[in-house]
């Protein structure tokens, strides 16, 4: 439940709740300007924290800080995540062994950055009778970057590409 959704002191229009106090004790089901007066009095802010409890829940807080403590782990959590990026390499049947080592290098190195690398080959005209050859130089690359790897799509056509995605082996 994001911050709009909460519902403070005056917003909340049932006519009894279920208060919990500052320092978390359970005070039991009282009416709504009851709760209210003992948040005035304690210069706190009265929210309601589970609306769709019979009767509602609400909690004598200090909203600024409540609001401020939850965008704090919503940047926390953002912080900790790991964006996977998915990396092209593209090469042909016809592949020179200088270039194919070459891109090689590149894959290895994307797959070190923990990104996902898509290798596809391209044909062109009649290099499409020979697709034997666009899976010779997919398995010429699995051969350099031997061990770094864990497959996640096994070379497969689509349409006028033969493509396969690699992942990094993820270290224990």
């Amino acid at each position: 439940m994001s911050e709009r959704d909460l519902r403070i002191n005056e917003q909340i229009r049932v006519r009894e709740v279920r208060l919990i106090r500052d320092e978390g004790e359970r005070q039991g089901i009282i009416s709504t300007l009851e709760a209210l007066e003992i948040a005035k009095s304690l210069s706190l802010d009265l929210v309601e924290v589970a609306p769709q409890a019979n009767p509602p829940v609400v909690k004598i807080l200090d909203y600024g800080k409540f609001k401020f403590e939850n965008e704090k782990k919503v940047r926390d959590s953002k912080k900790k995540q790991k964006l996977l990026k998915l990396k092209e390499i593209r090469m042909q049947p016809k592949i020179d062994e200088h270039d194919l080592d070459f891109k090689s290098k590149h894959v290895r190195e994307f797959l070190g950055e923990g990104n996902k690398v898509k290798v596809t080959v391209r044909f062109r005209g009649r290099e499409l009778a020979h697709t034997e050859l666009g899976l010779e130089v997919l398995k010429d690359v699995l051969a350099r970057v031997e061990g770094e790897y864990v497959m996640d799509k096994a070379p497969a056509m689509e349409g006028r590409f033969m493509s396969m995605v690699l992942s990094p082996k993820t270290k224990k």
